[in-house]
């Protein structure tokens, strides 16, 4: 019987003979893996789009404040 770990490596190599070592040590070892490119950006780029919208539209003044004894009720909440 095998335990799984919930753990994850995240491993920045710095040159390509790092990665290569890396790749054949985890071979060894038999341990699925996974490589994603450097280039690959952890959020989509129409959400960081939304975010950067939104950040304007504060730094303009475009918001709504609401109190929170009101917070309920501009949530439409019971």
């Amino acid at each position: 019987m095998s335990m799984q770990t919930q753990d994850t490596f995240i491993i920045h190599p710095a040159t390509s003979e790092e990665a290569a070592a890396l790749r054949a040590f985890v071979k060894a070892l038999k341990i699925k893996f996974e490589v994603s490119s450097a280039t690959e950006t952890a959020y989509d780029p129409a959400f960081v789009e939304k975010i950067n919208k939104s950040k304007k539209e504060f730094e303009a003044g475009k918001y709504t404040r609401v109190e929170k004894q009101d917070l309920q009720q501009f949530l439409g909440l019971p």
